[in-house]
């Protein structure tokens, strides 16, 4: 449950024939009828503009009105503040009950709530809608490292960490943190013996590396591809099901080479708590239909995420088993 969750409650308002009064009637007896369509459509991004949250509003946007799913253009607003923390409170004081809108979310609002950052709230006072893409964690090394596989770094890695300094955009405690937690304890290593380096995005991961300042790094596919194809870095392994498609169509996935990684960055959105059942499964329908357009998938392609899809009751577990999964390694690590 909820941490402080607000009360459910719904109640609509009947135009009673011509005249010019309603009565209000509370929602135990009379369901209110299944939501046409947004009047108003609006995606939060809870951030600065130009950032994730940003493109993942912009995703839908565009492809919603392209495809005629939406009547209006949706409006995208900004709230920044702890990295999703301020809009998401927000919406549960706020505009819970508002089927207008949908607010932006990533695999890494779920690390935030695991790690209680999000307030007082957890992944149970929103309703999740769905993922429409996703990128991958992808392990780096710099294009003259002497190891060509992920097992080979492992064995290498598993004798002496210390060796083994790694790289990534952001601080302890972040999604790329979280990779190289991975990456120890595929080596039989616990966090604490991993030399992490903290630092500001992945163009600094990749200068570290070119530099050869640390040894791997830890990142996304899509900032780390070119690259890659460019011979300035080896990507060891990707962190998804299967091979992604495109210049990393030759490079295995980690569980392709016997070690266990998955690290899906999933781009995604809730609503509100309180939104009516049928408004809820309005949104969950029309990402369904989205998610089949060639219109969304070169909006998709264009904002350098891979197919991945997940929707309503899967989506709700999915974000639950990876905040209790990001719960349990942030609890081996110490944190």
């Amino acid at each position: 449950m909820p941490r402080n969750t607000p009360r459910r409650q719904i109640t609509t308002l009947l135009p009673f024939l011509g005249l010019g009064f309603g009565l209000a009637i509370t929602a135990t007896t009379l369901a209110p009828p299944a939501m046409a369509a947004p009047d108003r459509p609006e995606c939060l991004a809870g951030a600065k503009p130009g950032g994730g949250f940003d493109l993942t509003c912009r995703l839908i946007a565009n492809a919603m009105l392209q495809t005629k799913l939406i009547s209006q253009p949706m409006i995208v607003t900004y709230m920044e503040g702890g990295v999703g923390a301020v809009a998401y409170n927000h919406v549960i004081g706020k505009r819970a009950t508002d089927a207008n809108l949908v607010s932006a979310a990533s695999s890494g609002s779920a690390l935030l709530l695991a790690q209680g950052k999000f307030g007082r709230y957890d992944e149970t006072a929103v309703r999740w809608v769905g993922a429409l893409g996703a990128d991958y964690g992808v392990l780096v090394v710099a294009a003259d490292s002497p190891y060509q596989t992920l097992a080979e770094l492992i064995a290498a890695y598993a004798k002496d960490p210390t060796k083994f300094p790694v790289a990534g955009g952001g601080a302890v405690g972040s999604q790329d943190w979280m990779k190289g937690v991975m990456l120890a304890k595929a080596a039989g290593h616990p966090a604490r013996d991993m030399r992490y380096v903290a630092l500001e995005g992945g163009g600094a991961v990749l200068t570290a590396l070119e530099g050869g300042h640390v040894a791997i790094g830890a990142g996304d596919a899509a900032e780390m591809a070119r690259h890659h194809a460019a011979g300035k870095v080896r990507i060891l392994a990707v962190m998804a099901p299967e091979r992604l498609p495109g210049e990393l169509a030759g490079v295995p996935t980690a569980r392709e080479q016997g070690i266990d990684i998955e690290w899906p960055v999933w781009r995604g959105y809730y609503i509100g708590h309180d939104v009516s059942d049928d408004d809820y499964r309005w949104w969950v329908d029309q990402f369904a239909a989205l998610s089949k357009t060639p219109e969304f998938e070169a909006e998709r392609t264009a904002r350098g995420l891979y197919p991945f899809t997940l929707l309503g009751a899967d989506f709700e577990k999915k974000v639950q088993a990876d905040v209790a999964r990001f719960k349990q390694i942030a609890a081996e690590a110490g944190m």
